[in-house]
């Protein structure tokens, strides 16, 4: 765990980019500062199943209900509130859920999205007629349609056991493919066959089952039999992946990116950073079971 100084040094420091983990522990925030990684530790604990986020807020899926907080939370100025401690989350009432992400609009104006093992997709707070004829309300949530059970959200798309859906104001609409794990609103999709991008059709990009896939920008990682694939900025829109090695012999359980970093956890609970120009630089953060990371 990190010392003392250690945490004085990353919570006083404002340029800090905070990473959740979803995990078998609950909800691990780890404070990075460039590519030096600093304070780490539960914010909370349950079965974490996967996290968003969007401006000031954190959305988790769990096998309880969808969590949220507001990760903006510290008024009074104290630097030595570190990023877990200042998370406190709050149930929606959505239920247990898979998969959660945010649909539409940037930062605190998109909508909360959630989904589940029956294959219900739902919005948090939205109008009753975004989900069509059918759509029903419970608790703030409006159903806006079923796919199959539901893996993954992101930017109006929804990974699901049979393909990817789109979401759209009457509902949801199956986009083809098949054994969908997870989605980038880019949009990227992995599958157990392969990584694919939306050009003329679906195109394949990788061979393999892809369990994990994130854009940021015109960089993306994808974690493909758990090895990393990276496509770098400064890449030809068109050029091929590549594999990349972690410093660590351990399969890549994660990916995300922040504003400039390229984040990856293994299953080990060895957490690594790169930036564009860097290697990449790791640390042990002890938690394993990860099963989504965001920024």
């Amino acid at each position: 765990m990190p010392t003392i100084d250690e945490k004085r040094v990353y919570t006083d420091n404002a340029g800090t980019e905070t990473v959740y983990l979803a995990s078998g522990l609950g909800v691990v925030a780890v404070s990075v500062s460039d590519d030096l990684i600093g304070e780490f530790g539960i914010a909370h604990r349950c079965q974490a199943r996967d996290v968003a986020t969007a401006g000031r807020r954190v959305a988790v899926a769990t096998d309880e209900d969808v969590l949220v907080a507001d990760r903006d939370v510290d008024d009074e100025g104290d630097s030595t509130v570190s990023a877990a401690e200042a998370l406190a989350f709050e149930a929606t009432g959505f239920g247990p859920a898979t998969a959660v992400g945010f649909d539409g609009g940037a930062g605190d104006t998109g909508e909360l999205v959630a989904g589940d093992g029956d294959g219900r997709v739902a919005r948090l707070g939205a109008p009753s007629e975004a989900g069509g004829a059918d759509a029903s309300e419970t608790g703030g949530w409006t159903e806006i349609g079923t796919t199959g059970p539901v893996r993954a959200i992101d930017g109006g798309l929804v990974a699901a056991a049979d393909g990817v859906y789109r979401m759209g104001s009457d509902g949801v609409t199956h986009a083809g493919l098949d054994d969908a794990r997870d989605v980038d609103a880019e949009p990227l999709v992995a599958t157990g066959t392969g990584l694919y991008k939306l050009g003329n059709g679906w195109m394949d990009v990788l061979d393999g089952p892809v369990d994990a896939v994130d854009a940021g920008g015109a960089s993306a990682q994808a974690a493909v039999d758990g090895r990393l694939y990276v496509r770098r900025a400064g890449d030809a829109p068109d050029a091929e992946w590549r594999e990349e090695r972690l410093p660590v012999e351990e399969p890549v359980a994660a990916v995300a990116h922040g504003v400039e970093a390229s984040y990856a956890v293994t299953e080990g609970g060895t957490f690594a950073v790169r930036l564009p120009d860097g290697e990449w630089r790791y640390r042990g953060v002890g938690v394993r079971d990860v099963v989504a990371a965001a920024v």
